[in-house]
């Protein structure tokens, strides 16, 4: 049995090395992408269960976005990001759970590479989803308040009040942002990766009846980090939109 870290490369296209989890990943986007663009165009006055369940969990994400936002126009911003975050990230996660999901794959002696591998267990994919979140929290930020607002955040000069004090509030809030590409990638790969090698180990050792529990306890690790992940975004977004004396 091989658990490792990093992603295992498939194959190259062009000398871009493809790994288990990028295949992953475009399958997971291409789905939600042709989910969303073929639901939409078939909703039902009278909605059938499918449509019921998917309008609850949609409503519930309109009803925290709107609650956070304070304001309708910024919810409408906040909400198509909120939801992309969630959904992605919430089947990112519970595809570990797919049988045969990091122990199919290709035989190399005692070894196997998987053909396909949970996105959300490879700190490359966690890393890439922090950054664009938080180049997208920086962007809206600006967008909404302007520029020089916005730097007023951060930068704030030593000679006026609260002077020094709060020049250091500013750089410590400017190393918060930075931070927070960190705090996002290591804690979600930390909980999914875990949460993978707990399932390969236990399917291993005892494959019929034992893991079962498991499942469902990744389950809802998934969902719940599916929404701490969204909400923290969610929270950053608000923030972002703050002028500075209501930011500080």
């Amino acid at each position: 049995m091989n658990i490792s870290i990093a992603a295992e490369e498939l194959f190259r296209w062009g000398g871009f090395p493809i790994t288990n989890t990028i295949l992953l990943t475009l399958a997971i986007s291409s789905l939600l992408i042709l989910f969303s663009t073929t639901f939409f165009r078939k909703l039902k006055k009278v909605p059938g269960p499918f449509q019921a369940a998917v309008e609850v969990i949609f409503e519930s994400l309109w009803n925290l976005v709107g609650e956070v936002a304070g304001d309708e126009r910024l919810a409408r911003k906040f909400f198509p990001i909120i939801a992309t975050v969630f959904f992605f990230v919430l089947f990112s996660n519970w595809v570990e759970l797919m049988p045969g999901l990091g122990t199919v794959g290709i035989r190399h002696g005692e070894e196997i590479t998987p053909f396909l591998r949970s996105a959300s267990a490879d700190l490359n994919m966690t890393l890439a989803l922090s950054l664009t979140v938080v180049f997208l929290v920086q962007g809206i930020g600006i967008a909404t308040i302007g520029v020089l607002p916005y730097a007023r955040k951060f930068l704030v000069s030593p000679f006026r009040k609260p002077y020094g004090v709060g020049t250091f509030m500013g750089l410590l809030e400017l190393l918060g942002e930075a931070t927070r590409v960190l705090s996002f990638s290591f804690r979600l790969f930390g909980n999914i990766f875990a949460g993978e090698v707990l399932l390969i180990v236990i399917l291993h050792l005892v494959p019929f009846l034992l893991p079962i529990p498991f499942l469902f306890l990744e389950l809802f690790v998934g969902v719940v980090q599916a929404a701490v992940f969204s909400i923290l975004t969610l929270v950053f977004l608000k923030m972002a939109t703050l002028e500075a004396e209501h930011g500080h």
